[in-house]
């Protein structure tokens, strides 16, 4: 975290800027999409959301880096001890842990509210024994704690120009779009690990099952009932976005060009797995290079443009 950005967020003491700092590190580290996509954010936003990014990734390690020898059982135990400590720091307003210190005082600075962090705790646990959504109901259940409530806790720090209440459902929905964006693209790689984040009884409209997707994932490719199935998550993913798109507008506008950016770019994948005939088996669908490039620089631009408005 660079001086500039702590001081312009108002972040004084030094224990408190280094417990930033530690926020910053890991999401450059494991984060790097996303943190070059803070970038395009003002040096004040910076530090809240490198904050919340490390409270994410601290969680996701207690659940996805195990010690040797842990057991589904012990984990949880660790994922709840871990949700009662951090609730009870962030109903004290601090914590003397050197990463959770940044994200309670982002918390208690923007009034974030606590059942997001809960709902997060909660899908979370989800993922240690559910492998599979028998419904668009389950799964939503999943994605709301997974993928909505980040979008939640990200609104005031992005700054809105209507009322924050008026503008969470399409926050909420953008969190969505770029989770089920996820699931189609990583289908193989879940599969990998047991899971499926595709509504079983969808799949089945069109004559595909678990044991389906694992031959295409074996054989590399795409049968007609999973390409037929997969065009049709594709298009109720498109309407997601569609759902989310005029929350841009309602941002701040020196918000809107690092939003605008992740909308244009995650909604390419979409566009690319069509590309590919709905096959993405054969490899992880990726936005070309120079697409973005092409939007991260017209981005900038835009975010230059928007705070020196914002200044004047």
């Amino acid at each position: 975290m660079t001086r500039r950005e702590l001081d312009a967020a108002g972040i004084t003491g030094a224990r408190l800027r280094l417990a930033y700092q530690r926020c910053r590190e890991l999401n450059a580290r494991h984060g790097r999409t996303y943190f070059l996509a803070t970038r395009l954010l003002s040096p004040a936003q910076r530090p809240a959301v490198h904050a919340l990014y490390g409270f994410a990734r601290w969680v996701d390690d207690v659940v996805d880096e195990p010690p040797a020898g842990a057991t589904p059982e012990s984990i949880a135990a660790a994922l709840r001890a871990t949700e009662d400590r951090f609730l009870g720091e962030l109903s004290a307003g601090h914590s003397e842990d050197p990463l959770r210190a940044a994200v309670i005082d982002t918390a208690t600075r923007y009034a974030i509210d606590e059942a997001h962090f809960r709902a997060f705790f909660a899908s979370m646990r989800m993922d240690l024994t559910v492998t599979g959504y028998p419904t668009r109901a389950a799964l939503d259940e999943y994605v709301h704690g997974s993928a909505e409530v980040i979008g939640l806790q990200v609104l005031p720090v992005l700054g809105t120009v209507v009322p924050r209440a008026e503008a969470a459902p399409r926050a909420a929905a953008l969190g969505k779009a770029f989770q089920l964006t996820n699931f189609l693209r990583d289908v193989a790689e879940d599969l990998d690990r047991g899971r499926v984040y595709l509504p079983a009884d969808e799949l089945a409209a069109d004559g595909v099952d678990r044991d389906r997707l694992r031959w295409c994932a074996r054989t590399r490719g795409v049968d007609p009932p999973v390409r037929r199935a997969l065009a049709a998550q594709v298009e109720r993913t498109r309407r997601v976005y569609a759902e989310a798109e005029p929350g841009i507008a309602m941002l701040h506008p020196a918000s809107r060009p690092c939003v605008g950016t992740a909308f244009v770019l995650y909604g390419g994948i979409l566009d690319r797995i069509e590309a590919a005939g709905y096959n993405v088996f054969a490899g992880r669908a990726r936005v070309p290079k120079h697409r973005r490039l092409i939007a991260a620089c017209d981005a900038l631009v835009r975010a230059q443009w928007a705070r020196r408005r914002a200044v004047a």
